[in-house]
């Protein structure tokens, strides 16, 4: 398939739809609706752009997006780099070390309007405070994607864990879907649980009382200390890294115990749906997390997370900057607006 087909099957997917905010900075305030658009784009770019070989699809050349990462990261940033570099825009990347918000003591206000008065079209930023994405957000004019802001959410993960959710399972709702670990420090489960609950999946949380929040009842979650009951019957089966940098050593009695009590080993995924699915966002500690027996089995599917990851980051760039250009030329050609 050429540059020009994947081009009309993508403009297909989109059918005439947009996104309802300029902005991807949680998953509650997108709508179903949304959701629903980007696993169509997301289906394209999986099933057509990846496998075809093709390295560019230059939908967005001549736009610019800037990568802005104050904490390490391996696979979101080189997926968005990736992402964007595919569609033809030109890509920036700024890490910590080299930003003058670190180094020279910048305010957070100050780097938001320089990077307001660059003019870029699309902004992808981690930061370790919670809140930071939505903040730049409403003082720019660029799309701001939040690529994880603390402890809260990373909407990207659960869009691409949705995906691969409906992917392998055929569908969300009615699922019974485990989430197991160090939920306490995790965005991941933050924006997992908030996105699954607006596909009815039913939602099972297994960790020890000193890594369940508090009240995390309200969010029509149940609640288990006991791994070994929370993952029977289970269709999906999601295990979360243990935060060592976020000091979360300090809420287990030691790691080997904490492995023997919540690590999805086969003994316990034999316990889950036959058809269960295993997942994990990455990066594995293994003996701890997941066992190697399970992170190399069939039934696991974190090598096919990354790749989605790839997918969804394509399918969000193409929506919240392509489409809006598009509008903006109808707009000068009919005289509306």
């Amino acid at each position: 398939m050429n540059v020009e087909d994947l081009h009309k099957r993508l403009t297909s997917a989109m059918a005439g739809r947009y996104l309802s905010s300029k902005d991807v900075t949680g998953i509650d305030p997108l709508s179903r609706t949304d959701i629903e658009l980007i696993m169509d784009c997301t289906r394209v770019f999986k099933l057509e752009f990846i496998p075809s070989g093709e390295k560019k699809l230059p939908l967005l050349q001549g736009r610019s997006i800037i990568n802005f990462f104050f904490e390490p990261s391996t696979r979101t940033r080189t997926s968005f780099e990736l992402a964007g570099k595919a569609l033809g825009a030109d890509t920036i990347n700024i890490s910590a070390d080299s930003s003058s918000m670190n180094k020279k003591n910048e305010t957070l206000n100050d780097t938001a309007r320089t990077l307001n008065a660059m003019h870029a079209d699309c902004i992808t930023l981690r930061h370790s405070s919670a809140g930071t994405p939505m903040m730049i957000a409403r003082m720019i004019k660029a799309a701001v994607i939040n690529a994880g802001d603390g402890m809260h959410e990373h909407p990207t993960q659960a869009l691409l864990d949705l995906y691969t959710i409906i992917e392998k399972r055929g569908r969300a709702e009615g699922l019974d879907v485990v989430i197991v670990g160090d939920i306490l420090h995790s965005r991941v489960a933050g924006s997992l649980i908030r996105i699954l609950r607006k596909f009815n999946a039913n939602i099972r949380l297994a960790a020890p009382p000193t890594m369940l929040p508090a009240y995390v009842e309200r969010f029509g979650v149940k609640t288990y200390h006991d791994f070994d009951e929370a993952i029977a019957g289970a269709d999906v089966v999601y295990a979360l890294r243990v935060q060592l940098e976020r000091s979360a050593a300090a809420f287990i009695p030691t790691l080997r115990e904490y492995s023997k009590r919540f690590c999805v080993n086969m003994a316990r995924l034999r316990q889950a749906a036959e058809d269960a699915i295993v997942m994990h966002p990455g990066p594995i500690n293994r003996e701890v997390d997941l066992s190697s027996e399970v992170m190399e089995s069939r039934q696991s599917v974190v090598e096919e997370q990354v790749t989605n990851g790839l997918a969804v980051r394509l399918a969000l760039l193409s929506l919240l900057i392509r489409p809006r250009e598009d509008l903006a030329k109808q707009t000068r050609l009919t005289g509306r607006g």
